[in-house]
């Protein structure tokens, strides 16, 4: 009877021991597939500007596509809430470090002509994911960074759930305030900004959680309507 049980606890033993063996070798190819993937380029980062601009060795700028990080330099001095948090997070993952570059294919580069792309580790896992699902980026849309927008925004809708980073600050607006969303733009606006007022193709939120989970960003002039008390 001692005998079966060891024999059972030791087949139990060889199957786990298996099935780790099985997700190591998957993992491992992967990550083999994933480096084979055409466009990356290999690329060092010389230096974080702020939570979603980066330097690159060869002295291009680079902006993480499809998300948006709190500004860190104000015409007050003071950072917007989690700007720090989302710069010192940034720098920690990958400045002097080697990754891999995707530029985004259908918008190259930005108005400030930075380039547009996403970082890589080695396992396929891109910074800009690490940051949404921290709560320290916001998923934004932009014309021809549609299919970041698709891919961060379930990874978003999961930190504003569990009220992670800029998601914390939920519940501490005034309430009973509309407010006001571009369906163009896929900005929103305190109902007390002018700029809401030039909204054409308007869009209705009860609240500043139904704005994020709709995939909405708050607009740059009037954040501090919006958040009056950062």
């Amino acid at each position: 009877m001692v005998k079966m049980k060891n024999f059972k606890i030791l087949k139990i033993f060889i199957l786990l021991f298996l099935w780790i063996l099985f997700f190591a070798e998957l993992k491992g190819f992967s990550q083999k597939l994933f480096l084979k993937k055409p466009g990356l380029i290999k690329v060092k980062i010389k230096r974080v500007i702020d939570g979603d601009t980066v330097i690159l060795e060869n002295g291009e700028r680079l902006r993480y596509a499809g998300i948006n990080t709190l500004e860190l330099h104000t015409e007050s001095g003071k950072p917007q809430p989690f700007a720090k948090e989302a710069y010192f997070f940034n720098k920690k993952l990958v400045e002097g470090k080697i990754l891999y570059l995707e530029i985004n294919n259908l918008r190259k580069r930005d108005r400030y002509r930075r380039l547009l792309g996403e970082l890589y580790f080695e396992n396929g896992t891109s910074v800009s994911e690490l940051l949404v699902r921290e709560g320290l980026a916001l998923v934004c849309y932009y014309p021809g960074s549609v299919k970041y927008y698709k891919k961060y925004l379930p990874l978003q809708r999961i930190a504003l759930k569990q009220r992670k980073g800029i998601f914390s600050l939920i519940g501490k607006e005034p309430k009973g305030i509309i407010y006001i969303g571009n369906r163009k733009s896929r900005r929103f606006h305190h109902p007390a900004c002018p700029e809401a007022k030039r909204i054409k193709r308007k869009i209705y939120f009860k609240s500043l959680e139904e704005a994020f989970y709709k995939g909405y960003c708050p607009s740059r002039e009037c954040f501090d309507l919006i958040f009056p008390n950062h």
